[in-house]
């Protein structure tokens, strides 16, 4: 969902919201992609030099489903194969990594099992991660600056993580608050 601002010059900006099961691309500088994350893990990735990137927000880590974008690899694969065409090189990929809370006690590995497939599956790409915040019992809040790949984390009470549900009319409420 894309939301715009106006900055101090004058020129629009826009957050774009991934929410979970998604992936979003973009090459345009005025863009913030936006999420809020439990025991779900986002991967930033961008080419710094080509000034594209892209975040994803998966799920669960691994499993067999005809909704695949849920899970860590399918989730990982598209993000890299989504910003190759659309002009990252794939060996100068960089990435910050968020997420991977235990939000809960029933289900208290799930973040973990998130974090520690984010990271491996990093490592074994040969892409650098430059930043990482996974694990911990609070939800996260990320913008990230795909252009650039600064990005900001910020901890966040359940109270705000329930309030970004999508709408009945199926838009995602803007609450982004820095």
């Amino acid at each position: 969902m894309t939301y715009g601002t106006e900055t101090t010059n004058g020129s629009m900006s826009r957050n774009i919201t991934v929410i979970q099961g998604s992936i979003e691309i973009s090459d345009d500088p005025t863009v913030t992609l936006t999420t809020i994350l439990g025991s779900c893990v986002a991967v930033c990735m961008w080419d710094e030099e080509m000034k594209v990137g892209g975040m994803n927000h998966f799920l669960l880590a691994e499993g067999r489903d005809h909704n695949a974008i849920k899970y860590g690899a399918y989730a990982m694969e598209m993000l890299i194969n989504r910003l190759v065409r659309a002009g990252a090189r794939r060996n100068c990929l960089q990435s910050k990594v968020f997420g991977g809370a235990a939000v809960s006690n029933f289900a208290s590995d799930i973040g973990k099992k998130n974090g520690d497939f984010a990271i491996n599956f990093l490592n074994t790409e040969g892409i650098p991660c430059l930043g990482q915040s996974l694990g911990g019992t609070k939800a996260r809040r990320v913008r990230f600056v795909p252009t650039t790949g600064s990005a900001q984390m910020l901890f966040v009470l359940p109270t705000e993580v329930q309030t970004e549900k999508p709408s009945e009319a199926g838009i995602a409420a803007d609450i982004t608050m820095f």
